[in-house]
């Protein structure tokens, strides 16, 4: 039983896009440490900064939780509104 001549063919075609995607992958994979190096030397990554922009979340996740749990439209009420 011989094999068929297109096989290697056939395995060349398949391995090709595999090996790309993991070059591709590998090159993509090694730049992530110099964007995380960027990234903190970027103004606004000091404490200060990232606690204030936790807070400005927690205070808009707390107005979207109170607008969820009531049925009035939220949209309407005066800017600084208080449930």
């Amino acid at each position: 039983m011989a094999l068929d001549p297109r096989w290697p063919v056939a395995l060349f075609r398949g391995a090709v896009p595999v090996a790309l995607g993991l070059l591709l992958w590998v090159a993509m994979a090694g730049g992530e440490q110099d964007r995380q190096q960027t990234l903190k030397a970027q103004p606004g990554a000091d404490a200060a900064t990232l606690s204030q922009r936790r807070r400005h979340n927690e205070l808009i996740m707390a107005a979207l939780r109170d607008a969820a749990e009531t049925d009035d439209n939220v949209a309407q009420r005066r800017v600084p509104w208080r449930k």
